[in-house]
């Protein structure tokens, strides 16, 4: 009886904890991005995984592990999903329901109430909200809300401190995971990866190629990118590529033609793979307002691309450790931005060789497998505080 009490134990010792990821859609963005590369990297002898989204299709689907139960809700309204989200929870008896991005994070938790289950949520926040007086007191309701988590991660230092500043939440109770950069899966698209043919004949020239990637949206400021790309361009011949989607491509089109530079800059949209086009380019630029943490420039160091940012709160100046592994630009100054641009193209071969190699270091900081496993920690933590 003994031995048979003693088995009995270890089999509920290995039990698996089950996490429910919830967020709006697996979409082009950092958020959906971070949590496929947490989702993927989950130690399946520990944890089982259910992904929820909102009744949208998400570029990033194709790439999730054949594993993982994924759910679409029958709503394309984040208000509408409540009642689903929980009844999801309590049939699939879940023990951590992971989100992210405020709205997202304030349903499922309320979701999680109303499931009458076992399950602690786990929130992560991902930018550096607020300003105006509207939105701050917009951001202490969620903050509210937030309290009534388990456990709260913030992306960065900088994102911490704006939790505590504008949420009202305690230093205590956030915890810093910076984003998981999957290496291995940046390496295999880079050894395996084509450049789409239509645009091949961009990256075939003598011309420096300057390369970024966003939304095409006011956070990312390309308005200020292309005013720097026409004094880069005028001193040294470039081209720049911008990928991404967004409602101010036409805008943004316009302000090439009206620069003259119409034949210089490359709209290409989302592209799956997108460390095959920023190794064949010779800089990679953000030019943000804000960001959390900005996955992209630590992508963007790990395929061997050197960087040039603005130094938006909160997250290029973490990832870039204050100018240590690319220069840090003043935010808006095309000016600035230009000059920084130029140091870069116009590095000789040395000292280029040698930023390529302190990008790759730095990259390995975020490796996939060693941010995951703080992820795993906090979950395995809290289920175990909360005796489920």
């Amino acid at each position: 009886m003994i031995v048979l009490l003693s088995l009995r134990k270890d089999a509920f010792n290995m039990k698996k904890v089950k996490v429910l990821f919830f967020i709006y859609q697996m979409g082009a963005g950092g958020a959906a991005r971070t949590l496929l590369n947490i989702i993927n990297n989950l130690d399946r002898d520990k944890f089982s995984v259910v992904l929820v989204t909102l009744n949208f299709d998400g570029s990033y689907e194709k790439d999730i592990r054949s594993d993982v139960k994924f759910i679409k809700l029958s709503t394309s309204r984040l208000s509408r999903s409540i009642f689903k989200l929980a009844t999801i929870i309590r049939n699939e008896k879940v023990n951590v329901v992971f989100s992210t991005i405020p709205r997202v994070n304030t349903i499922a938790i309320i979701a999680n109430r109303i499931s009458r289950g076992h399950a602690v949520n786990v929130i992560r926040e991902a930018d550096n909200l607020g300003g105006t007086v509207q939105e701050n007191l917009k951001l202490r309701l969620f903050g509210m809300v937030y309290k009534l988590s388990s456990q709260i991660i913030s992306l960065s230092e900088g994102v911490k401190q704006n939790l505590v500043k504008r949420y009202g939440i305690k230093e205590k109770e956030i915890q810093v995971i910076y984003n998981p950069v999957d290496l291995n899966n940046i390496n295999e698209k880079m050894n395996k990866g084509n450049i789409d043919s239509n645009f091949e004949y961009i990256f075939d020239t003598d011309d420096k190629v300057i390369i970024t990637a966003g939304r095409l949206v006011k956070q990312k400021d390309h308005r200020t990118l292309i005013n720097a790309f026409n004094l880069v361009n005028e001193q040294v011949k470039s081209r720049l590529v911008i990928l991404g989607e967004g409602p101010l491509q036409e805008e943004l089109i316009e302000q090439t033609r009206s620069l003259g530079i119409e034949n210089r800059v490359y709209f290409i949209g989302f592209q799956q793979n997108p460390y095959i086009y920023f190794t064949q380019s010779d800089l990679f630029v953000l030019s943000s307002i804000h960001e959390g943490f900005s996955h992209v420039v630590a992508e963007a160091l790990a395929t061997g691309t050197p960087v040039v940012s603005t130094d938006c709160k909160s997250g290029p100046r973490e990832v870039l450790d204050n100018g240590k592994y690319g220069l840090l630009s003043e935010v808006g100054n095309a000016d600035e931005l230009a000059s920084n641009m130029l140091k870069v193209l116009t590095y000789d071969q040395a000292k280029l060789t040698d930023v390529i190699n302190q990008g790759y270091k730095r990259a390995e900081t975020f490796d996939a497998k060693k941010m995951v496993k703080q992820y795993e920690e906090i979950f395995l933590a809290e289920v175990k505080s909360e005796g489920r």
